[in-house]
């Protein structure tokens, strides 16, 4: 190495305008880098908010799902009540009746009987109530059946 060698005003003057512009030149590189990283960032929160807000619609969409399958359920479990309810008072009204027929047939006369199919007869069997006479039907049928 040698003497350390004099700088002119010039020099000088040169070496301030060559600083001031290579730290022009940085400070926009990283001014640019800082708007890029920005831009990117920017665009990553708005991925973020649209996948939390696809999250939510999908809770959202899951939890109707489940309060309607609930409803559903209850109210098939309602109707299957409300119907047990109506055969149990169906059948009853049906005892009712039975018992109030019986009760009235029984002093006004009745009709009763059975039938048999055979090949292609009918075998009818009647017997008429009215109070204290009766009356007893047998009377086979023939049936028109084409062969």
């Amino acid at each position: 190495m040698g003497p350390p060698k004099k700088i002119t005003r010039k020099e000088e003057a040169a070496m301030f305008i060559q600083a001031w512009w290579r730290g022009t030149l940085v400070r926009r590189t990283l001014l640019h880098a800082a708007l890029r990283a920005c831009i990117i960032q920017r665009w990553w929160k708005q991925m973020l908010v649209k996948l939390l807000e696809r999250k939510r619609h999908l809770a959202l969409d899951f939890y109707v799902r489940q309060e309607w399958a609930v409803v559903k359920l209850q109210s098939w479990v309602r109707m299957w009540c409300v119907r047990l309810r109506y055969c149990r008072l169906l059948h009853a009204a049906r005892i009712i009746q039975i018992y109030w027929r019986w009760h009235h047939c029984r002093t006004r006369g009745f009709i009763q009987g059975h039938y048999i199919f055979k090949e292609s007869h009918l075998n009818l069997q009647l017997e008429i109530s009215l109070g204290a006479q009766a009356c007893r039907v047998q009377q086979c049928i023939p049936l028109p059946i084409k062969e």
